[in-house]
């Protein structure tokens, strides 16, 4: 069996979130991806195999945290969709069958790939106050993010504030189904990126995931809003920064980014 790690939403070894990528027959019982997902011990390891020919999807595809199976990951199906073009196991744009449904991937000449999401609903909330002392600054503003993706959305006064954070994650994790987004707006849009975001996910065994895929189908529709542009650039500021392109159309997100190699090898067991 064989097992690739890949640094995803980064063009660059050693940035960006690195994920696992298995390509199987058939989907083993969930205690052995479980027990492979802990080992591999990044933010998520995808796990896919392929699907008869003529059906509304081309492959199956789950995703593990070294902790617990997830409804939605961006980076690990960016991934796979690099995997299955560099190894030549699918050609063209291809279409996975996931627990959030029917997700695109379509690749581009330039090396990058396109993920198509849906748009999370975000749902405004009062922000306890409980939640600034947790995450050591004061929100403006607070969202639901839905059930698909699981997260309390921060805005935060600035940039500065964001890559300042260092919260208390256990204490975050009381506060949302997976985890806390924070978030602003880019100091100075002539970076290259519109806004900016970390994100904390103590309650899937991740204190801090490096570029979150899923995140930005949140992010998307609430800097689109504020920007008045369908189309922005977010930097995620974590210690192996990275950048997504997004593409709001409704009530699907687009999600761009490049994906590298850097290990590949057999599982033994």
């Amino acid at each position: 069996m064989r097992i690739r790690i890949v640094d995803a939403f980064t063009d660059r070894p050693f940035t960006g979130n690195p994920a696992g990528v298995l390509l199987l027959d058939a989907f083993p019982d969930d205690a052995r991806l479980q027990d492979v997902a802990r080992e591999v011990n990044h933010a998520e390891t995808a796990f896919a195999h392929r699907l008869p020919e003529g059906g509304e999807a081309d492959w199956a595809l789950r995703w593990f945290t070294p902790a617990t199976e997830v409804a939605l990951c961006g980076h690990a199906t960016l991934a796979t969709a690099h995997v299955l073009r560099t190894t030549g196991a699918h050609e063209g744009p291809v279409r996975f069958a996931t627990r959030s449904g029917v997700l695109g991937a379509a690749p581009h000449e330039d090396g990058s790939i396109t993920l198509d999401f849906p748009t999370a609903p975000l749902t405004r909330l009062e922000i306890p106050q409980d939640v600034a002392e947790a995450l050591g600054a004061q929100p403006l503003a607070g969202f639901d993010t839905g059930p698909n993706v699981g997260d309390l959305l921060l805005e935060l006064a600035d940039e500065r504030t964001v890559l300042g954070l260092a919260p208390d994650h256990r204490s975050l994790g009381h506060h949302a189904r997976r985890g806390v987004i924070a978030t602003a707006r880019a100091e100075d849009p002539s970076r290259g990126y519109d806004f900016v975001s970390r994100c904390f996910f103590p309650n899937v065994g991740i204190d801090e995931d490096p570029v979150t895929g899923s995140a930005h189908t949140a992010l998307a529709p609430y800097w689109s809003e504020r920007l008045g542009r369908t189309d922005l650039t977010g930097l995620q500021a974590s210690p192996r920064p990275g950048r997504v392109q997004t593409g709001l159309r409704g009530d699907r997100t687009l999600l761009t980014g490049r994906a590298v190699t850097v290990i590949e090898g057999a599982l033994l067991v």
